[in-house]
């Protein structure tokens, strides 16, 4: 099981606090500053601030303000969500934190209660929710909307996108402020999108990341639009950089594949090593692989919540972390998106599952056969919900 579960990895990420690195152009001394700036007689008054960001991007947070006309500088989506915005009055004083997803800029700019989201080089606003604007409802690409997070069992020299998956994990938004997360059993003996049958998790090794979802997307009818990746190292990294996962843990487990650490019962702290072992194990499990996608569950959710309480300010830092270590196909705009939607989910409105099924065996393999439990289990999860 290899490095758990990423979307624990970003929502984890995001509780960093330290101070980002501009990429796109460099800010003045103690951010960027403005005067007063009109567009179409609107305008926010002297003063105004953009603490954080390169020239450019504080310029186009200044145009979301000022009410002016942004049909080049964002995206279709939030374009329509802030043409009806009113412009603000008075000074505008306002946060950016900068980073980067596999090699393009991504910033997130708060000011009080709003959030802007944008996409470099040249900066675009591609989302957000700006409620001292009068922009009804946040603009984060909608919903349902699912991600699979894949855990690679590549070892030291093995590619870390065509080993077997070790973690499958379908990440879902619903847009309403409810979410989910669904386990996908290795041993699930299902159609590979690259031919043939097979146990579900040998997708990757096939044909990569692609086929891993493709298969699951075939298997759960549910429309993923794509994955990230990670091993087991930079997992361990990244949970020890960010102080760790907070977590109750419900019963003392004993990791047998870990020289027995003992990861015991109630409330603590998870260093890196400690939070793999807890996602992996699955031998000393009553119920085995199905307790292990559960723990992974578990894992995502505990995660999430510290991300929570650190705010979407910090999701640039945690963007950048992961693409040191890990790989996916989703755009900049994609990620910021969904990865600040999570922050508008409430942890009562998110439901875990694990998809079951029979045990039997092929080719002289055990394996699980998919039965109507777990095909009810996709049904429910089709609107992003899992509650």
């Amino acid at each position: 099981a290899a490095g758990v579960v990423v979307t624990a990895t970003l929502t984890l990420g995001a509780c960093t606090s330290g101070p980002a690195t501009p990429v796109g152009g460099s800010p003045a001394k103690g951010g960027s500053t403005t005067g007063t700036t009109g567009t179409s007689g609107t305008s926010t008054t002297a003063g105004s601030r953009v603490t954080g960001a390169p020239a450019s991007l504080a310029a186009l947070v200044r145009t979301v303000y000022a009410g002016g006309d942004l049909t080049r500088t964002a995206s279709p989506t939030a374009a329509a969500a802030l043409k009806g915005r009113k412009a603000a009055t008075g000074s505008l004083n306002a946060t950016a934190k900068v980073g980067s997803w596999m090699g393009t800029p991504v910033a997130v700019v708060t000011s009080g209660d709003d959030v802007t989201l944008a996409v470099g080089p040249t900066w675009k606003v591609v989302g957000g929710w700006w409620p001292s604007l009068g922009v009804p409802k946040p603009s984060l690409g909608g919903g349902p909307r699912f991600v699979l997070a894949i855990g690679s069992d590549a070892r030291p020299g093995q590619p870390l996108e065509r080993t077997r998956a070790d973690v499958l994990q379908v990440i879902g938004v619903d847009g309403k402020g409810g979410g989910g997360v669904m386990g996908m059993a290795r041993d699930l003996y299902v159609p590979l999108s690259t031919g043939g049958r097979g146990k579900i998790n040998s997708a990757m090794v096939f044909g990569g990341p692609k086929a891993q979802v493709s298969t699951v997307r075939k298997v759960t009818g549910l429309p993923i639009e794509g994955y990230v990746v990670l091993g087991f190292t930079g997992f361990t990294r990244i949970v020890d950089e960010q102080g760790g996962i907070p977590i109750v843990i419900p019963k003392t487990v004993v990791a047998s594949h870990a020289r027995n650490m003992v990861i015991k019962a109630g409330p603590q702290t998870l260093t890196g090593k400690q939070a793999l072992a807890y996602a992996r194990e699955r031998k000393t499990l009553p119920d085995g692989d199905f307790g292990r996608s559960r723990h992974q569950g578990e894992v995502i959710l505990a995660a999430a919540v510290k991300a929570k309480l650190a705010g979407p300010i910090a999701i640039p830092s945690a963007l950048t972390s992961f693409s040191k270590v890990g790989k996916s196909n989703l755009t900049a705009e994609q990620i910021l998106t969904f990865t600040a939607g999570l922050h508008q989910v409430s942890p009562l409105k998110v439901g875990r599952g694990v998809a079951k099924g029979a045990f039997g065996t092929a080719g002289g393999q055990s394996i699980v056969v998919l039965g109507n439990e777990a095909r009810r289990l996709f049904s429910q999860f089709r609107d992003g919900n899992l509650s």
